[in-house]
This record gives structure tokens, sequence and C-alpha cells, in this order.
């Protein structure tokens, strides 16, 4: 099964007060194993960035500026998700925001089957504050490289914090397939090289002077 880990940054919260998309990052899952097939966008909103959401991501209107629209990216986008199930933290914000995308260019609304991890999370878990940081937190997952809200490593984590939530553990690749038969020889001999050390014959007569003096038999007569 293939599902999509969807994530976004905008110009701020709410699409009433004009905010748009800046950032789109997806990542493929197939049976919960990314397939490493990736979208990926930045765009220009076309519109200023608030304080707050700059200070969330990062983004400056100079670097949003020069990027794609959503309409260059939109037909692109659409094929990538088709027909997959969507994980989203916090998907009603997302989806929201993608809608009003489409919604601008005469598109219909996204119907793709949705799974908020917000939501699980919030079952599972009542009274704990369940952020991606949190979670990740939680499931000791290693969130260090999110010094800003970006989409890809928010969905990488987001990946990764879904499993835990499903209570499944994280897969690993079935080596099964990727093992290469390596033929040893039936007997393999090592050898062992000793350095013999040879007393001189002052030694010799060392020891025998020090048996003679300690020893209460003399076995050297």
């Amino acid at each position: 099964m293939k599902e999509i880990v969807l994530d976004t940054e905008t110009t701020g919260i709410s699409i009433k007060d004009g905010h748009r998309i800046v950032e789109i990052g997806c990542i493929e899952l197939e049976n919960l194993i990314p397939t490493n097939k990736k979208f990926h966008c930045y765009l220009n909103p076309e519109r200023k960035v608030s304080e707050k959401a700059f200070e969330i991501h990062g983004y400056t209107d100079e670097f949003l500026a020069v990027q794609k629209k959503f309409v260059d990216v939109s037909e692109e986008f659409l094929n990538f998700i088709e027909g997959k199930k969507l994980i989203i933290h916090n998907a009603e914000f997302d989806i929201a925001h993608l809608n009003n995308e489409l919604s601008i260019l005469g598109k219909k609304n996204i119907k793709n089957e949705i799974v908020d991890t917000l939501t699980l999370a919030r079952d599972k878990y009542p009274g704990m504050s369940v952020s991606l940081d949190s979670l990740c937190k939680k499931f000791r997952i290693d969130n260090s490289r999110r010094v800003k809200h970006t989409a890809l490593i928010d969905c990488d984590l987001l990946a990764k914090v879904y499993i835990n939530l499903i209570d499944q553990k994280e897969p690993t690749l079935d080596f099964k397939n990727y093992e290469k038969e390596i033929n040893l020889s039936e007997k393999q001999i090592v050898s062992y090289f000793k350095k013999v050390v040879s007393p001189t014959p002052s030694e010799i007569e060392n020891h025998k002077n020090y048996l003679k003096n300690y020893l209460k038999k003399n076995y050297f007569n």
C-alpha cells in the first residue's frame, strides 16, 4: 500500500486573511518504507510572509519571489498524490491551504483518504502535548535537524512518528533480497608463526646455579 506523508509551510495561518503556501513536501511510503520518491517545491505566494510565519520557517520574501508559482507545479503535485492515502500532522490546516490554492486555479478539492496524525496522537495520548517535536521526543526520534520548520524534514520525522503511532516497528529492508553468496574455501589454513628463542650457554649456566642455590635437591650434579 502506498501512502504520502505531506507537509506545507505558509505565509500565515488563515486563508481568510489571504495567506498562501510557500513550500510543499511529500515523501512516498510503500508498506511503511520510504520509496525514495519525493515531491518538493518552494512557491512564490505573491504576497508577503507574516512575521510569525517567518519565525517558524525562515523563508524571506526575497527568496520566495523568485520561486515557481503554484500553477506551475499543480499538475505534477496532483499526479504525485493521486490515489494515495495522505499522512498529515494537523491535516485540517494543510488541506485547507491546498484546497485554497486549487480553488484559485478553478480545480477540484483534494478527495484522497487522509490520516491526521494529530488526531491519532490526541486519541492515543490524551492530555499530552502532541506537537511533532513532542512526539519525536516520546518515541526517541532524533529531530536535531529541525532547527526551523521545513517541509521535507518534517515529512521525514512525521513518517517515523506515524509508524510508532500505529504500533508498528520501524521497517527495515529485507536483506534476503540483497544477499550475495560468499563462497569460502572448505579449508581455510591460517598459519601462526612463533619466534623460538633459545637460551644462551651463559643463561643456562646461570639457571643451573640458581637451582643449586635455592632448591633443596640438586638435579644437575
